[in-house]
């Protein structure tokens, strides 16, 4: 409250106003200056707004006292598209309408000449169960089409490896990349996509935002474990320094790079040299030395400790993670999905033995992935977005990533129902941007937030109707994460079951095994089913059949 206060005067000193208060001091103005408002009433009699379900509410307190009771006023919107409550829409504003604006005439534009009539029938299903909706039901003279396939991966990389195969058979059945998009509920899961995307040379493009390894908070822990490994990288040296802040300002860092350049040494070298030779202010000095002791026990715990924990270490010892996660709303959410997601990045490196060169190894990916530049504008490439920055778009080929429980809807949402509704309305908006082909992946195990998650697929997707959906399961050559000490290579004799295999129970329906412990008649074994969660059963009760 203290900034926002001295913000505005510091905007009042300078006769400034942001674009937020543009609509306030005007709001104020007509509320205050009947005879200022009677001049735009009479000068815009006629009012036209389009995307009304995004508007918020000091625009909608702008547009009703403009309108007045005499002027002509038409909104253009669709409630089940409105998906940025984040960012301060008010889905009332359309809701309520009809009740600010006595005798409103509603005209219902549901053809859709967009995708296929079964696309349609699943997109009409799931958003059907918000309950506050204005409702309407989307249909097409189109075609029917193919149903919506639907994967089960047994993991992420799973998942991005049955992607990368169907993009490369709709290319060879004469579809272009650019005309297949993935999408996705948060920015972290495109890393693995990326990954795979660039180990089969597809070239991609990420929509409205930027490369995994690109993104600000990834390159600040990057640096920090590339000082960690060698404390002669400049640049590392001068990206986090002060990030975050921590009082070494740009006379300090000045200093350092001149020291450098005449002493044709590192920064780091320099930073010490002027330590030494009390060439700093003390609190500058005493700063300097702070950084440089934690980059000092950061290389220290590379030589302890896994890559993994290493990099988990190292956003808490830096700080990072809270600070980025100061950042409000989605953003600030986002930017620790991806430092979580780097760390799960970390574990595909680690050595067998006493290899020590997992970091270097790691990094040297990180320095090419974050080398690679986005495919240009006239390279026929695939499409990577949120869902988020998918609205208004459409693609022949549609995948949609990660539609599984607290990914999709994201698991802030699900206790919240107006929350809720909002992740069953971006859903909404996901499905309705495939135009022929629609498919729909989740990973019964997932890498997640620094340990392995096993999530059921989606309430989404179980509001699908079953003529809509068609199930693949394909068999894939990858290693699968297990409890400790297990192994998929082994299975439980005496049960005839295996730790990651599908089965199907005569009542919980079917599942994924994650556990099998004792033998005999107490053996027991957990299952994460589909529909009803996970629950450990009496593995000589439970009747379970492979499937």
């Amino acid at each position: 409250v203290q900034v926002y206060l001295a913000y505005e005067a510091a905007c009042e000193r300078s006769g400034q106003v942001d674009f937020g208060e543009l609509l306030l001091r005007a709001h104020e103005l007509w509320l205050n200056s009947p005879s200022v408002l009677n001049h735009y009433q009479q000068r815009f009699q006629y009012l036209l707004v389009d995307e009304f379900q995004d508007t918020n509410t000091i625009q909608y307190a702008w547009l009703r006292v403009l309108a007045g009771n005499s002027n002509t006023i038409t909104v253009v919107g669709d409630d089940d598209q409105s998906i940025y409550g984040w960012r301060g829409a008010k889905i009332e504003n359309i809701q309520q309408f009809s009740e600010d604006f006595p005798g409103t005439q509603t005209v219902k534009l549901e053809q859709n000449y967009r995708s296929t009539s079964c696309i349609l029938d699943a997109a009409n299903a799931v958003i059907s169960n918000n309950p506050s909706r204005l409702g309407k039901e989307l249909w097409t003279d189109g075609e029917t089409g193919d149903p919506i396939s639907l994967y089960a991966a047994f993991n992420e990389q799973d998942e991005a490896r049955f992607i990368v195969e169907r993009i490369e058979e709709h290319v060879s059945n004469d579809t272009l990349r650019s005309e297949q998009s993935i999408l996705y509920r948060s920015n972290a899961q495109s890393r693995v996509l990326e990954e795979e995307l660039i180990r089969t040379g597809i070239p991609y493009r990420i929509y409205g935002g930027q490369r995994f390894y690109d993104r600000l908070e990834i390159k600040n822990a990057v640096a920090y474990l590339r000082l960690s490994h060698g404390r002669d990288d400049d640049a590392a040296f001068e990206r986090v320094v002060n990030t975050p802040t921590r009082g070494i300002g740009n006379k300090t860092i000045e200093a350092l790079r001149f020291r450098a350049r005449e002493s044709n040494t590192s920064m780091w070298r320099a930073a010490e040299q002027l330590i030494n030779d009390g060439s700093l202010t003390k609190r500058a000095m005493t700063a300097l030395q702070n950084f440089m002791a934690l980059i000092n026990d950061c290389g220290e715990a590379s030589s302890t400790l896994s890559l993994e924990d290493l990099a988990a270490f190292v956003l808490e010892a830096s700080d990072l993670m809270a600070f980025h996660g100061k950042e409000t709303g989605e953003k600030g959410q986002a930017r620790i999905e991806n430092l979580q997601e780097l760390v799960n990045a970390t574990r595909q490196f680690e050595p067998e033995g006493d290899d020590s060169t997992a970091l270097r190894e790691f990094l040297d990916t990180a320095a090419l992935d974050s080398g690679e530049q986005q495919a240009d504008e006239y390279t026929d490439a695939v499409q990577l977005m949120t869902l988020h920055s998918a609205k208004g778009l459409e693609f022949p080929v549609v995948y949609l990533a990660g539609v599984e429980e607290n990914l999709f809807p994201h698991k802030m949402s699900v206790e919240e129902p107006g929350r809720l509704e909002e992740e069953r309305r971006l859903c909404y908006v996901g499905i309705t941007r495939a135009m022929k082909h629609l498919y729909l992946t989740y990973a019964e195990t997932r890498r997640w937030y620094g340990q392995e998650s096993y999530n059921a697929v989606s309430r989404f997707v179980r509001e699908i109707p079953d003529e809509c959906i068609k199930e693949i399961r394909v068999k894939a050559n990858i290693s699968r994460p297990v409890s400790a000490g297990m192994s998929y290579a082994s299975a439980d004799h005496e049960t005839g079951l295996l730790l990651g295999q599908r089965v199907m129970h005569s009542v919980f329906g079917e599942g994924v095994i994650l556990n099998i412990e004792g033998q005999g008649s107490n053996a027991r074994v957990q299952v994460n089913f589909d529909d009803e969660g996970s629950k450990w059963l009496v593995a000589a009760y439970a009747n379970l059949n492979s499937i």
